[in-house]
């Protein structure tokens, strides 16, 4: 005689088939935004260039399996995945070697043991999470001492970080024309990135925060083990991709109480708008209008800008007054970052390539 399923055993099942149509509406989503960047492309890519639309939604799929250890809403988690494959630093490394966004790519999978190891209740795996976490920094070291054996150098070595490229934290898009490296985050994003640390310092999370100095550290170290020190930025950039996921997360859930947070994230993103139309008028007013360009590229920035801080002054008035309409006030939020995304990502690729 053949048992019937127990209710528990259902609910699991439903579960696990629930998280892998899930994991593959993901994957088709990034596939399908690597080929709308790179299509244009195609004509002119060698064999190596091809990667591009290969790691690219690697790297977001990972990211986006990682975040799942936090965040349990999907378009979060997926907004998550692109932020990170598709952000300013992934689509930067074309300028590179193809094969450097292996290692993007490869940096979120190898954090999933640890991370998923430290969430179980057995206390064998939790204490075995701890070491895992050295795996993606091993990984990067081994990536580059195979690299040079094969006489293959993907990133150069002696590229650093300079002080000037502090602007791609704040406006991506004259970061990319002027040619710098891309360290930054998309602009209505930001936004949710402010509210993930905020997060992150209330349930002090000691162990994301120490990856994250060991990463920002070494990135600010000379080259050590032969690797090149911007390599050691896809670790921090990482965890502050998961951070937007979570910030997300947080917002969308946000009430009564999380008002003060919501407020203090208005400002700073109204703070950063006014900022960047500070620097339009400066540029607007340089010789024989020659910066005219860049001065339109912070003006764009300062809308973006804007437009998340008027999302979340909605958001103040709503938990404010306790209005339920957090429905209509998410899906507002997901266009906004989706239209954010997706501008800013066909600009970078255009003018990388």
């Amino acid at each position: 005689m053949v048992k019937r399923p127990t209710r528990k055993f259902r609910r699991i099942n439903r579960d696990i088939n629930l998280g892998a149509a899930l994991f593959l509406a993901a994957g088709l989503v990034y596939t399908c935004f690597a080929v709308y960047l790179y299509r244009p492309y195609f004509a002119r890519f060698d064999r190596w260039q091809y990667l591009l639309t290969i790691t690219a939604p690697a790297g977001s799929l990972g990211c986006y399996v990682l975040s799942r250890r936090w965040v349990a809403g999907f378009f979060e988690s997926l907004f998550a995945g692109v932020v990170y494959g598709f952000g300013l630093f992934a689509l930067g490394f074309a300028r590179f070697h193809p094969s450097a966004g292996i290692l993007t790519a490869a940096v979120p999978w190898l954090f999933c043991p640890a991370a998923f190891c430290l969430k179980t209740k057995r206390q064998w795996l939790r204490h075995a999470g701890i070491p895992l976490s050295a795996l993606p920094f091993l990984a990067i070291i081994f990536f580059f001492q195979a690299a040079e054996r094969y006489h293959l150098y993907p990133i150069p070595i002696q590229i650093r970080l300079a002080p000037v490229d502090i602007i791609s934290l704040l406006a991506p898009y004259v970061a990319a024309r002027r040619g710098m490296t891309l360290i930054g985050f998309y602009h209505v994003p930001a936004a949710a990135l402010v509210i993930g640390i905020f997060m992150l310092l209330a349930a002090r999370r000691f162990g994301v925060i120490a990856i994250f100095v060991v990463g920002l550290v070494l990135v600010f170290c000379g080259p050590l083990f032969d690797v090149s020190p911007i390599a050691w930025l896809s670790i921090p950039l990482l965890c502050c991709s998961v951070l937007v996921g979570v910030g997300m997360q947080g917002l969308v859930r946000a009430g009564y109480s999380d008002r003060k947070w919501i407020m203090a994230d208005v400002i700073i993103m109204g703070v950063l708008a006014i900022f960047m139309l500070l620097l339009a008028t400066k540029y607007f007013q340089f010789f024989l209008s020659l910066a005219d360009g860049y001065a339109r590229l912070f003006i764009d920035s300062a809308k973006m800008y804007m437009l998340g801080a008027v999302l979340l002054g909605i958001l103040y008035v709503m938990v404010t007054a306790k209005l339920r309409l957090h429905q209509l006030w998410s899906w507002m939020f997901y266009i906004a970052v989706g239209l954010d995304i997706f501008l800013g990502a066909r600009y970078v690729v255009d003018a990388i390539l």
